[in-house]
C-alpha cells in the first residue's frame, strides 16, 4: 500500500535540497570562476557539519530502537537510508562537478595541480628539501596491530593509510601503518617552479610519494587517503555540571573522538582495506563514501587568498557607512533623534563597533550589557567591552558557551572577559542564549537613557560582511524597559516580567507568531487586506505551518523567502494554493529574519533573532522587534521584502514535490538580483545590471 504525501516535508531532506542549491552555484558557469570554487567548499563544509550532527543523531535513533516518526511520517531508519541514498548522489555530482567543470576551468586560468610524477626537476629538487625539512618532522606514523587498539582517528582529520612490507624478511603479508596529514602545513604545496605563481601539488599526495622515507628497511606496497567523520554533538548535563565553562571545555575533548559516522576513502582504494576500516570503525557499507578527487576540498578555499585578476571573483564590495551617522553629531546624539536600521553586508558594521568603542570612553556611560553567541576572531568587540570596565563602567557579557563550532573561541573570549573584570554569565539553564542585544545606559541631562542595538546576527564583525542581517538602534524606553528584563532574566534568578513591545522565546514567540498569523486568517474571511511575507533560515515548526496552511485557504496570500529548510509543501490546490516558498542563494549568506503582516491595512513589521523551529520557539532565548518608524517600516515593506521577492537570477521556488526551479526572467523581464540590488543601491547605483551575453540558467 503507498503512503499518501503528507502535507509536510522532511527535515533531513529539505536540508539537502539546500545543500543542493548550494552547489548549483558551483556549477553555474556566470559565476566566476572562483566563487564557483568558494561554493564547492561550502558544499562540502555543509555536508560535514550534516553529518557530524544530524546524520550522528538519527544513527543514534536507529540503533536505540527509536521508531517515532518524523512530521512527514518517516522513521528514523527511513529518514537515514532516504538521506544515505541522497547523499551518495550529491557527492558523486560535487566531484563530477570537480573533475568535469572546475579543475579544468581553474587549470584554463593559471590554476595547476600537479602528479608529482608529472612536475619538473626542478620543483622535483625543491620539493624533495621541501619534505625532509618541513614536513617528515612532523609526521607521526602509526602502525596498525592486531594485538593493539585501532588508532584513534581524529574527527575530520586526513590521513594517509600505507601497505608496508618488509625488505629484510620472509614476510609475505603487508602491514597497515597510517599517517595523519598535519593541519599545521597548508595542504595545498605551492611549487616555485612554474608557468603561473599557482603552481600546487597536494600535501596528502607529497606524503604518499615519500611514504617509504618513514619505514626503513620496508617497502611501500601501495598508499591511499581517508578521512573520518565523528558525531560531534555536545552532551552536556549543565543540571550536574558545576562550572558550565569546564563542562563545555571537557566535551569539547571528546568531540575528537565520537562515534564515527562517515568514512572517505579514494576511489582506488582497495576492497580488503575498505572492509578493514569500516569493520575497525564500527561503519556499514552505506556510511562509505568513495572521492573522485581531493578529500576534503575544504582547503582549496585557500586558493582564494590574495590578489586575483578581477575576472575570477565577484567584483570587490565594502560596506558603505549608513548615511544617518554622515552627520557631524555623535552617535548617541543620532540614535537619540532617530531609530537607526542597519541592512548589513551593504551598510557597514563599523557603526556597531563604533558605538561600543566610544561608549567604552564616554563618561556618561555608566553600564554595558550584552550578548555574544558567535563572537568570532576580530577582538575589537571584545576589547571595547574591556575598556569599558577599565573605565569603571559596570560591564555584563551573556556568553552563549554552546554556540556549535564556536565553544573553543567562546570559552577563549569568555575567560578574557572575567580576567578584565567584566560579570561574565552563561544564560538560562537548559536554554541557549541565541539573541543578539545589546545595551548602554548612559547619564543625560533628562536622567538615565537606554541605548539599544537590537539585531538578526551575531556581535562578528567577520560575518558581518558575509551574512545578510538587520541591526535596529534605537532609545526608545519602552524598548529599553523591555530589555532591561531580558537582561534581568539572562543574569538574574528573576522570574521573566513579560515585555510590551518585545517578543521574547521561550515565552510567548510561538505564541505571538500564531496570534499574528490568526489574525491575517480572520481578515481574510472578513475581505480586509490580509498578507503574511516572512523571512527566515528555517520553517519546521507544526502548528506554525499548520496555521499558515489555515490562512492559504481562507485567502490570505502567503510568501516565504526560507533560506534552507522548510517543511510546508506549498502549492496545494485547496490546501496550501496561496503560499510560495522561495530561497535565495547568492555571494552573501542569507540570514536576515522578518516578519510581516498586513493587518487589514495597519502593517506591522517584525525583525528578530529566531527562525520559525521548535528549538527557536521552545529551545533558546530569542528576541524579536518591531519596527515602529514609519520610514524604516516603509524602507521594509517597500523596498527590501518586494526586492527579495522579485529576484529572477539567485532565486529558486519551492514547489508541491519538493523539488526547487531555479528562476529566470521572462523575455519582457529584466534582470532582477536582490544582493546586487542592495549592492548597487549603496553605490547609487539603482539598476544593476549583469554581465553582457551571459545566460542565467
Amino acid at each position: 500500500m503507498s503512503r499518501v504525501p503528507s502535507h509536510f516535508f522532511n527535515r533531513e531532506l529539505s536540508w539537502l535540497e539546500f545543500n543542493q542549491r548550494v552547489m548549483g552555484e558551483a556549477l553555474n558557469k556566470t559565476n566566476p570562476i572562483l566563487e564557483r570554487l568558494k561554493f564547492f567548499c561550502i558544499a562540502n563544509s555543509n555536508l560535514d557539519e550534516f553529518f557530524e550532527v544530524r546524520i550522528a543523531g538519527i544513527k543514534q535513533q536507529v540503533e536505540g530502537g527509536v521508531t517515532k516518526r518524523s512530521l512527514d511520517g518517516r522513521t528514523p531508519l527511513e529518514i537515514y537510508k532516504t538521506a544515505t541514498l541522497r547523499i551518495h548522489q550529491m557527492v558523486e555530482g560535487l566531484f563530477t562537478c570537480w573533475q568535469d567543470n572546475l579543475q579544468p576551468e581553474l587549470e584554463k586560468k593559471g590554476f595547476h595541480f600537479h602528479k608529482i610524477a608529472s612536475i619538473s626537476n626542478k620543483n622535483k629538487q625543491w620539493l624533495d628539501k621541501y619534505f625532509i625539512e618541513k614536513v617528515q618532522p612532523v609526521l607521526t606514523p602509526l602502525a596498525v596491530d592486531p594485538s593493539k587498539t585501532f588508532p584513534l582517528i581524529l574527527n575530520k582529520s586526513l590521513n594517509v593509510i600505507a601497505k608496508v612490507q618488509s625488505k629484510n624478511t620472509n614476510e609475505s603479508a603487508a602491514r597497515l601503518c597510517i599517517v595523519q596529514v598535519p593541519r599545521i602545513i597548508p595542504r595545498l604545496v605551492q611549487l616555485p617552479h612554474g608557468n603561473s605563481n599557482h603552481e600546487y601539488v597536494f600535501l596528502a599526495d607529497v606524503i604518499s610519494h615519500y611514504i617509504e622515507k618513514l619505514f626503513p628497511g620496508n617497502q611501500i606496497v601501495g598508499s591511499w587517503r581517508f578521512r573520518v567523520t565523528r558525531n560531534s554533538e555536545l552532551y552536556v548535563d549543565e543540571e550536574d555540571a558545576n562550572n558550565i565553562l569546564k563542562a563545555v571545555e571537557n566535551e569539547l575533548r571528546n568531540r575528537r573522538k565520537g562515534d564515527a559516522v562517515r568514512l572517505e576513502v579514494d576511489l582506488d582504494t582497495p576492497e580488503d582495506l575498505v572492509s578493514e576500516l569500516l569493520k575497525k570503525l564500527e561503519l556499514a557499507q552505506e556510511d562509505l563514501y568513495r572521492i573522485n578527487g581531493p578529500i576534503n576540498p575544504v582547503h582549496l578555499s585557500g586558493l582564494f587568498e590574495g590578489d586575483h585578476s578581477p575576472e575570477l571573483r565577484n567584483d570587490h564590495f565594502i560596506p558603505k557607512p549608513s548615511p544617518t551617522f554622515l552627520s557631524s553629531e555623535t552617535i548617541f546624539e543620532t540614535i537619540k533623534a532617530q531609530d537607526v536600521l542597519l541592512h548589513h553586508p551593504y551598510e557597514s558594521f563599523e557603526h556597531v563597533v563604533t558605538l561600543l568603542e566610544e561608549a567604552a570612553e564616554d563618561p556618561k556611560v555608566l553600564a554595558i550589557k550584552q550578548t555574544l553567541y558567535r563572537a568570532g576572531k576580530d577582538p575589537r568587540i571584545v576589547n571595547a567591552l574591556m575598556r569599558a570596565a577599565k573605565n569603571g563602567k559596570q560591564v555584563a557579557v551573556v556568553m552563549e558557551l554552546k554556540a556549535r563550532f564556536d565553544e573553543a573561541s567562546n570559552i577563549r573570549w569568555a575567560r578574557e572577559l572575567e580576567e578584565a573584570g567584566i560579570h561574565v554569565n552563561y544564560g538560562i539553564l537548559g536554554y541557549k542564549v541565541h539573541c543578539k542585544v545589546c545595551m548602554i545606559v548612559r547619564e543625560e541631562d533628562d536622567g538615565l537613557n537606554r541605548y539599544l542595538h537590537l539585531a538578526t546576527g551575531n556581535y562578528n564583525p567577520a560575518t558581518a560582511k558575509l551574512y545578510t542581517d538587520f541591526g535596529l538602534m534605537t532609545c526608545r524606553p519602552d524598548f529599553g524597559e523591555d530589555v532591561a528584563r531580558v537582561f534581568n532574566l539572562l543574569t538574574g534568578f528573576c522570574e521573566f516580567e513579560g515585555t510590551d513591545k518585545l517578543i521574547v522565546a521561550p515565552f510567548d514567540f510561538q505564541t505571538r507568531i500564531l496570534e499574528l498569523i490568526h489574525r491575517e486568517t480572520e481578515h481574510a474571511k472578513r475581505n480586509n487586506p490580509a498578507r503574511i511575507i516572512a523571512k527566515m533560515n528555517a520553517l519546521v515548526d507544526k502548528p506554525v505551518i499548520e496555521a499558515l496552511y489555515a490562512a492559504s485557504q481562507a485567502g490570505v496570500k502567503i510568501d516565504l523567502i526560507v533560506r534552507g529548510i522548510c517543511c510546508l509543501r506549498p502549492g496545494v490546490p485547496e490546501f496550501s494554493a496561496n503560499i510560495t516558498v522561495r530561497s535565495i542563494v547568492d555571494r552573501f549568506l542569507e540570514h536576515s529574519r522578518i516578519y510581516s503582516f498586513a493587518n487589514g491595512g495597519n502593517s506591522e513589521v517584525f525583525i528578530g533573532s529566531g527562525d520559525w523551529m521548535h528549538r527557536n520557539f521552545h529551545k533558546r532565548i530569542e528576541v524579536a522587534f518591531p519596527i515602529e518608524d514609519a520610514s524604516l517600516k516603509k524602507r521594509v515593506l517597500d523596498e527590501v521584502l518586494p526586492t527579495h521577492l522579485n529576484d529572477n537570477v539567485k532565486a529558486h521556488l519551492l514547489q508541491p514535490d519538493g523539488s526547487y526551479i531555479k528562476l529566470s526572467p521572462d523575455k519582457d523581464e529584466g534582470f532582477i538580483q536582490s544582493q546586487s540590488q542592495f549592492i548597487g543601491s549603496r553605490k547609487g547605483n539603482k539598476d544593476p545590471q549583469p554581465p553582457e551575453n551571459q545566460n542565467i540558467a
